[in-house]
């Protein structure tokens, strides 16, 4: 397996060390993307990096005294905000003000090795309202050589007062050759052209997939949805076999066969489902494939939110 890093990191971590060299470097960075981007090991290669007193060729040594404290997660200046228990010790939901306040104020203080304060906030858009307007103080007057890093898997739901006063480090679906690239390097069995098909070209989602052996269920997605199209399947003894073996990612294929299907009657071609029905019933299937999965996070039985999409075929 290799663990260099992706070839579509390589032009966001130059300008960092780029500005990093010059002394240029922004007081918060947000960095944002859909999930299996890589967004998570690009922070924490940042970290090791500013926090490294022996940096070599724009890397992390990991063997000075800062690596060698960081990597124990003891570095007296590397500050981490994320979800934690309540008093009940169930996870919260949301990052609440006082777990920012007691950050903030911590970059307030003198390093403790003489280098970098950052602070490493994940997943960032799950700040309630009130931790934002805790944070808004800081990113407004930010202390000296301290960083911020704010992840977000939604950086919709981040207020645009947050977003404005970060700079933003985007990452996008690499193109096909450089997922393929990677995928090829992790030595995963499968077919990793099917699975980057499955994962919309996300390399790290297609990475999951053939760890977990997702794509035979995604055929099985598609071949149910087909039989149940051509009434040869009856709903409520597929909602129950769904529900019982990943009903969410069952639903995700759904949705994307759905929308192949309706790109193929656009196109007046022959679609996965080979479906008998207008485009307008195929969008409102995909759009209730969606809430779905919506609902599903909630307290409603998965077979009847199941139920309720696959008896939906015919609308």
């Amino acid at each position: 397996m290799s663990t260099a890093p992706p070839a579509w990191h390589a032009s966001h971590w130059q300008r960092l060390q780029q500005a990093l060299e010059h002394q240029r470097m922004p007081h918060a960075l947000l960095l944002l993307g859909q999930g299996g981007l890589g967004k998570r090991a690009f922070a924490q290669r940042l970290v090791a990096r500013l926090l490294c007193r022996a940096p070599q060729a724009d890397e992390a040594c990991g063997q000075c005294h800062g690596c060698r404290l960081r990597l124990a997660e003891t570095h007296p200046d590397l500050y981490r905000l994320g979800l934690a228990p309540n008093r009940e010790g169930k996870l919260r939901s949301e990052i609440v003000i006082d777990q920012v306040r007691a950050v903030c104020e911590k970059l307030t203080l003198a390093s403790q090795l003489g280098g970098w304060r950052v602070a490493l906030i994940d997943p960032a858009d799950a700040l309630n309202a009130a931790a934002y307007n805790a944070l808004l103080k800081t990113l407004e007057e930010p202390p000296a050589a301290a960083l911020l890093i704010l992840l977000a898997d939604h950086p919709e739901r981040l207020p645009a007062t947050v977003r404005s006063r970060c700079q933003r480090v985007q990452f996008q679906v690499p193109v096909r050759v450089e997922a393929r690239s990677w995928l090829d390097a992790q030595g995963l069995r499968g077919d990793s052209a099917l699975a980057l098909d499955a994962a919309e070209g996300n390399p790290g989602l297609a990475a999951v997939y053939l760890r977990e052996g997702a794509l035979p269920r995604r055929e099985a997605v598609r071949s149910e949805l087909a039989q149940l199209l051509a009434q040869r399947a009856d709903a409520l003894a597929l909602a129950q076999s769904w529900s019982q073996d990943n009903p969410a990612q069952r639903l995700l294929f759904a949705a994307q066969w759905l929308a192949r299907e309706l790109r193929a009657h656009s196109t007046g071609m022959r679609g996965p489902l080979a479906a008998a029905r207008t485009p307008l019933q195929l969008a409102q299937w995909f759009e209730q494939a969606n809430r779905a999965r919506e609902l599903l996070r909630g307290p409603l039985r998965s077979d009847l939110v199941l139920l309720d999409f696959l008896s939906l075929r015919n609308a």
